[in-house]
């Protein structure tokens, strides 16, 4: 890896404003579209992703179907004072998730996050909208007494705050590490994920902190009855726990332990009723990778390759560039297999994209260069939307009031991962994914089916009053991309 970077803050930490060389090299590439000796230049600096999985003994081929019951729900989180139309639909609440994976634990916990700020004086204010984080740290201290193991792991360096959620912790008999992944691999540990009793799963996009809850707008799922599934996360939480031990170094390669015979060539099936499943996790970094595991860059860019009809993706940032490299490099795979489909197969692409107080407002000129692309007449579809959460009387709260989703649905596949999408998240910051694919009958797709749940949340974003085209940001002052926002 040749990415190099000080520090990679998470969605609602970082963001500052770039430096007028920075404005003049994002406004002069925003305006490109790909030119074939920056692409030759870039594709020696793209992360090793697309290669040929190896086959494991085990490994059935086609796939390998599963007699757990795997029921996959949308979760969500709403910030509060946030009111949509009637009849939309919701995931189940974050909050309600998280208690009821806590209630039911009986023999075992492992959880990944970037940080952990569970209480408002973590971040020294003072805000009632934490009740709900104070519950779940509590919910957290008390697994050991029923003789439930923990085991948690994050990220060094993390975020600074005043946050005593970890120390507190493993004074209560919880097993902490943190992971040193700026001296590994130049990045951090940005992933954010749930294992319980070996079968229950959550993946997504919130961290361990209060605001989570209540003050940003996250989206994940919670796999129940998942034993295979759970058995695989549990391997990509090993790696991060054998690497948070002192001076450790990555192997080269990874242990036979840490192989997966769950991935894109050979996805797990489950199928219950009238709804079938295939569905594989996704890693990166590259080097923290088995072969047979599917890189997250490769699975977005052969979800993005294989849409038919459409593809519908909403992340908080969006950069064809790497952010925190120095000096900033140009890294246009996504970005390109966008404007393929767009332009040779005409997928029809909508694109909504999270801006707040603190967002990082150089992602603009890059967003206008794709949506230039938009001509019905030739057939051509890129729409753009930009999701404001609104500030309302929150404004004592830092690094908030943001949409921190992560995912795209498209007519064949679902993804929800945990990075945002720029160059460095996948070429030396820990992330996971899950990938689904889902067949069913119309009325089972609406009800049960997450990819049908995701496609329609997709809708109800789009559709929303919080939504804005691009052209439309002049007055939005709860938005640093608004020319009539002001920096404080």
């Amino acid at each position: 890896m040749t990415s190099l970077y000080k520090s990679l803050h998470d969605s609602y930490v970082s963001n500052k404003p770039r430096s007028s060389s920075w404005w003049t090299l994002a406004g002069i590439l925003g305006a490109l579209t790909v030119l074939g000796i920056l692409l030759a230049i870039a594709v020696l600096e793209r992360p090793t992703c697309s290669r040929d999985h190896e086959m494991l003994p085990e490994d059935p081929g086609e796939g390998s179907l599963t007699l757990d019951q795997c029921r996959m729900v949308l979760v969500e989180s709403i910030p509060q004072h946030m009111a949509y139309k009637a009849n939309v639909t919701f995931g189940i609440p974050l909050e309600t998730v998280w208690k009821d994976l806590l209630s039911v634990a009986a023999v075992q916990v492992d959880v990944a996050s970037f940080y952990w700020t569970l209480t408002s004086e973590d971040i020294s204010i003072n805000s009632s909208s934490d009740k709900a984080g104070r519950e779940i740290l509590e919910q957290f201290g008390a697994l050991p007494s029923r003789n439930v193991s923990v085991r948690l792991v994050t990220s060094i360096p993390s975020v600074k705050t005043n946050s005593t959620d970890l120390k507190v912790l493993k004074q209560k008999g919880v097993h902490v590490r943190k992971v040193n992944f700026g001296r590994l691999t130049n990045g951090v540990l940005h992933s954010k994920f749930w294992v319980v009793d070996r079968k229950h799963v959550f993946i997504g996009s919130a961290n361990m902190d209060w605001r989570s809850l209540t003050q940003v707008k996250e989206l994940g799922t919670v796999v129940y009855n998942c034993s295979r599934l759970a058995e695989d996360l549990l391997k990509i939480f090993q790696s991060y726990w054998v690497m948070g031990h002192v001076n450790s170094s990555l192997p080269q390669p990874w242990p036979s332990t840490y192989d997966t015979t769950i991935n894109k060539q050979h996805p797990l099936l489950v199928k219950a009723d009238n709804l079938s499943s295939s569905l594989y996790l996704t890693g990166s970094p590259p080097p923290f990778c088995p072969l047979s595991r599917t890189d997250d860059l490769e699975a977005i860019l052969s979800i993005i390759s294989e849409a038919k009809r459409f593809i519908d993706i909403s992340v908080m940032e969006y950069f064809p560039v790497t952010l925190f490299q120095k000096p900033n490099r140009y890294w246009p795979f996504i970005d390109d297999v966008i404007r393929t489909a767009a332009f040779e197969r005409g997928v029809k692409i909508r694109m909504l994209i999270s801006c707040g107080r603190n967002s990082n407002r150089a992602m603009l000129p890059f967003l206008q260069s794709l949506a230039s692309m938009d001509s019905p007449e030739q057939n051509i579809s890129i729409q753009i939307k930009i999701y404001i959460v609104p500030l309302g009387n929150q404004s004592d709260i830092p690094f908030s009031r943001v949409n921190h989703n992560k995912y795209m649905v498209t007519d064949e596949m679902a993804y929800i991962g945990t990075s945002n999408w720029s160059g460095d998240y996948f070429s030396n910051t820990a992330g996971v994914g899950l990938v689904i694919s889902q067949r069913a009958p119309h009325i089972v797709w609406k009800t049960e089916a997450l990819q049908g749940q995701l496609g329609a949340v997709f809708n109800r974003d789009w559709y929303s009053q919080f939504s804005v085209r691009l052209r439309d940001l002049e007055h939005r002052p709860d938005c640093s991309m608004s020319p009539s926002h002001k920096v404080t």
